[in-house]
């Protein structure tokens, strides 16, 4: 039976994973950090800090292509960070654009990663970087604090504003979930920002987290708003998934769906990806109260003994819905009313310019979300130039795109010519399976990657296009997916084609998710190369030319002709694997 911190007792942490003492011992997440900050003798920090780090937004990581040779030359790993940025919904102003612009070619690799949950990353940190890069988020008004780590992370929301005064309304819910969210400690400000240190007393601290606690939460956990009829944030993914529901053309309130999550382990079948449950409504200005007190439902009952059985979606499967949801009505003081109608339609982009509330919005395409230059296609030159002109917002997507946002109608020749200028794509030329295609980061940076992903994607997307084209389906609009771990950073459990790493250069085939995000995929062929994927590939995609229904979408299709098990419970992603 799973103990709660309460049932065991904070000084009895024998039964319980180590991180969860390493959190305790960790004085509100300050460890060791400053000293290991300033050891000049290694590039890296201490073991315990790499997991105290994680909760102040940065990753140590080390460059993997040159593992071997620093191994042989008896030189320590090439050590780095990656340091995410905590920013609520993707929007970013102009000035904190430029400022991310100069950061990341100050201190990182030269390049920005927009991210899947629609923020910044930068790649290639050094530690005597690290102050600097952190310093430059302050100075920017931004932070990265709970950007990663046992608390929740990066509230998303809908991208692309042309649904008038409801996404602004929705954009500042997700702001202020997020600063109620994030963690109270004043070791963010001690450490990065030269911050006056908290005095403590002997008996007891004077800091507190009046919602995690001293040890935080079990694992990470994810909140995101969506606007139907778009769901592109994947809201079946999310920890707590708010759907909005709008009468009048006005924002009365949210369904709320619970345990949602993406991660499992290769070759345990205890773990799984799960879509959120659909649990209740609730009027618009409960909201925040109500997502406090889900997370404290899984503060408390969270399993801490095993990490890989952590994650709220875990915790619901364990005890049931029914159970956690009379759990979170206890809590609350009243109870959730029925659900209300919605319908979503897609989970992509609109690509593109697009008009609303008497502003422009245009919706760049970048494949990955690498916002780097190359000899044949400026981009990072580009969004500079357009950042010094552009009077509005950008708006980074969870599809990895980036929305010029704001866009005043007497302005928008100008964005129109330095879009011109530099040869920018909204990538409606490319196929539906390019346009619907996402990525996580995997080698050369993330210690997790088991096979490439970002640096694959673009040359497998070629050879598939060589497909579509073969079955007459280049412009059908088909998600896809690559992941080089199965922790599903780019949600391939999701996507009508998933790929998820097992191997350099051996991947898990996975079929049958839904388009608009409410479905499951299922393993359809483990641990194949390439050419495997493409054989395997290919009569499918030619019969879907041939037979497909009209408006019927690639995953749909998969599940009519019986080539894989419809999926809508994570439970059964497992099960009846053909």
């Amino acid at each position: 039976m799973v103990k709660t911190k309460a049932e065991v007792g904070e000084e009895n942490f024998e039964v319980l994973h180590p991180n969860e003492k390493l959190k305790y011992d960790s004085n509100f997440l300050r460890g060791t950090i400053e000293e290991g900050l300033n050891d000049p003798l290694t590039g890296s920090i201490s073991k315990d800090d790499t997991q105290i780090t994680k909760f102040h937004g940065t990753y140590q990581q080390d460059d993997r292509d040159l593992r071997d040779e620093r191994r042989k030359q008896k030189l320590e790993p090439a050590y780095m960070f990656m340091i995410r940025v905590r920013l609520p919904g993707g929007t970013a102003t102009t000035d904190q654009w430029l400022a991310m612009d100069e950061i990341a070619d100050n201190y990182a690799n030269g390049t920005l990663k927009l991210t899947t949950r629609q923020t910044f990353q930068f790649h290639g940190v050094l530690k005597h970087n690290l102050k600097n890069s952190m310093q430059g988020l302050n100075k920017a008004c931004l932070d990265s604090i709970a950007a990663c780590g046992d608390v929740n992370r990066n509230v998303m929301c809908n991208s692309n504003p042309n649904q008038s005064d409801v996404h602004e309304e929705v954009n500042q819910l997700a702001n202020d979930i997020s600063n109620h969210m994030t963690p109270k400690t004043g070791a963010y400000h001690e450490i990065w920002l030269d911050g006056e240190k908290v005095a403590h007393s002997k008996d007891e601290s004077e800091e507190s987290e009046p919602i995690y606690g001293k040890t935080y939460l079990p694992r990470k956990f994810k909140i995101g708003i969506a606007v139907p009829p778009s769901n592109d944030i994947d809201v079946y993914s999310q920890d707590i998934g708010l759907v909005a529901i709008v009468e009048n053309d006005q924002l009365v309130g949210f369904n709320v769906l619970i345990g949602g999550g993406m991660g499992m382990t290769h070759g345990e079948e205890h773990t799984y990806p799960q879509i959120g449950k659909l649990v209740g409504y609730v009027p618009k200005e409960e909201i925040i109260d109500v997502c406090e007190k889900i997370v404290t439902v899984q503060r408390d009952y969270g399993d801490r003994e095993d990490r890989k059985q952590a994650r709220f979606k875990y915790t619901i499967d364990r005890l049931g819905v029914d159970t956690v949801v009379d759990m979170i009505n206890e809590r609350l003081g009243w109870n959730m009313e029925e659900p209300r109608d919605f319908e979503f339609e897609d989970n992509g982009d609109r690509l593109g310019w697009v008009e609303g509330k008497g502003m422009y919005h245009y919706t760049l395409f970048i494949l990955s979300g690498r916002v780097k230059d190359t000899e044949d296609y400026k981009l990072k030159t580009a969004i500079k130039e357009i950042a010094q002109k552009h009077k509005g917002y950008f708006r980074l997507t969870p599809n990895q795109n980036l929305v010029i946002s704001d866009v005043k109608p007497e302005d928008k020749d100008t964005i129109q010519e330095i879009i011109d200028k530099y040869g920018l794509t909204d990538g409606k030329h490319y196929s539906g399976l390019r346009r619907n295609a996402m990525s996580c980061v995997a080698f050369p940076t993330c210690g997790l990657a088991m096979a490439e992903s970002e640096r694959y994607l673009p040359s497998l997307l070629d050879k598939m296009e060589d497909l579509l084209d073969e079955a007459n389906i280049d412009e059908e609009e088909i998600t896809i997916r690559i992941t080089g771990c199965p922790n599903g950073c780019a949600r391939p459990a999701l996507a009508e084609i998933g790929l998820v790493g097992k191997a350099p250069g051996k991947y898990n085939l996975y079929l049958g998710g839904g388009f608009k995000g409410d479905r499951l995929s299922k393993l359809f062929k483990e641990n194949i190369n390439e050419k495997e994927i493409l054989d395997s590939l290919r009569p499918i995609l030619i019969d879907y030319g041939k037979e497909k229904m009209e408006g019927e979408h690639f995953g749909d299709y998969v599940i009519r002709a019986g080539i894989v098990e419809k999926t809508e419970d994570g439970t059964d992603f497992h099960k009846n694997i053909k």
